[in-house]
């Protein structure tokens, strides 16, 4: 099981400590996403270097390939991966409405609470779970809230989400009110199926979109359920920045106090910077890992292109501010050249720039809200930001 304890606080912005099964993890942290198993492009010994401290796995993939029956034969995920410490596992309901195809619903096509639909890409969903189509070989399989916790529990993650459904921030009231209340009534499930006295912590997750009264709603009742830790879900999908930091703010103070808050799926620096101005002590992202391999890169002074021509003869490093590997060795003119040769190496490179971006980002909030100075922290990189690289 793991512990949560709040070591300072500046304004509504957390610093604290999640003692997991595999080690302490220094809140406000950011986790990279390694999907199936791999941060892609880099190896546990880089990410031990980066100083990351816990990962994040997703439930959808693995379930689906290699199996959680034949990771936990092989001794679990952390033994499977190599990867000492800790680990946090979604539950698979994104990936399933958005990689199994399910697309955009709400509206007049939006489920019943009570029912069941086929949605676009053959996903019914019902009281009982989920029906979807595999994205790897159009293999039906069936989630339900218990499957979920099943799945996650073999697998061994220090932190198991509850299943749940993420409906587009757009989608009309009606669905999301019916798309919350079955939510929640599959968080009681997961909550009955999970091993309270085995390894595995389970995070109640409140969604509800963009209405206040329906976010209210989800972490009150999510809360009496007295769970290890909390989510907020439904983020960052579709709405506007600026909507979405309004939301943040609102409604992570509703999360219990004495545990650890986590904002799922968000987002760039500056999301991280309002999430942590609000209260958040967890999050992450695909956003680093995936621009990486695209050739932007993030920088103490916003966002850097390095496939762009202009960066052809430049010899300075990508950010000159930062301490990674990639900057302390090589210039722009190489990164970009190797981006544009199509060498793993380019893409491996970028990789450790980004996620040393965030954690070292991390890392001066914790020490900024330590300090008593976090607003004046976020007003300098938000600013710098802004500015753009030279």
């Amino acid at each position: 099981m793991i512990g949560f304890r709040l070591l300072a606080t500046a304004g509504a912005a957390r610093r604290g400590r999640l003692e997991t099964p595999h080690g302490a993890v220094e809140t406000p942290a950011f986790m990279p996403v390694g999907t199936v198993a791999t941060v892609k492009t880099l190896a546990p010994r880089d990410l031990e270097e980066l100083s990351a401290r816990v990962l994040l796995a997703n439930t959808y993939h693995l379930f689906l390939r290699p199996g959680h029956e034949r990771i936990a034969r092989l001794g679990g995920l952390h033994r499977f991966m190599a990867w000492n410490g800790a680990l946090l596992t979604d539950s698979g309901g994104f990936q399933v409405y958005s990689l199994a195809g399910a697309g955009e619903v709400g509206g007049e096509d939006a489920p019943a609470a009570g029912g069941g639909r086929e949605a676009p890409g053959l996903v019914s969903i019902s009281e009982e779970g989920v029906s979807f189509q595999s994205h790897l070989d159009g293999s039906r399989h069936f989630l339900s809230p218990e499957k979920a916790i099943e799945v996650q529990e073999a697998l061994g993650a220090d932190v198991i989400m509850a299943f749940d459904e993420c409906p587009p921030s757009r989608a009309e009231r009606r669905y999301h009110e019916e798309s919350l209340a079955r939510t929640q009534r599959w968080l009681e499930r997961c909550r009955r199926a999970w091993r309270a006295d085995g390894p595995s912590s389970l995070f109640g997750i409140a969604q509800g979109g963009l209405f206040p009264d329906l976010r209210r709603r989800a972490v009150e009742e999510a809360a009496a359920l007295d769970l290890p830790g909390y989510a907020l879900g439904g983020y960052a999908v579709g709405e506007e920045p600026e909507e979405m930091w309004a939301g943040v703010a609102r409604d992570a103070p509703l999360l219990p106090r004495e545990k650890p808050r986590y904002l799922m799926g968000v987002g760039t620096p500056e999301d991280l910077l309002q999430g942590v101005a609000a209260g958040i002590d967890m999050f992450d992202c695909v956003l680093p890992t995936r621009c990486a391999r695209n050739g932007l890169l993030f920088t103490s002074r916003g966002k850097l292109v390095i496939r762009n021509a202009r960066y052809a003869d430049d010899g300075r490093p990508a950010d000159p501010a930062c301490t990674c590997y990639a900057c302390r060795t090589f210039s722009r003119a190489y990164l970009r050249h190797l981006f544009k040769a199509g060498e793993m190496l380019g893409l491996r490179l970028n990789t450790l720039h980004n996620l040393h971006h965030y954690l070292d980002l991390m890392a001066g909030a914790r020490r900024a809200i330590e300090e008593g100075r976090f607003q004046a922290f976020r007003k300098e990189r938000l600013e710098a930001y802004r500015a753009g690289p030279d």
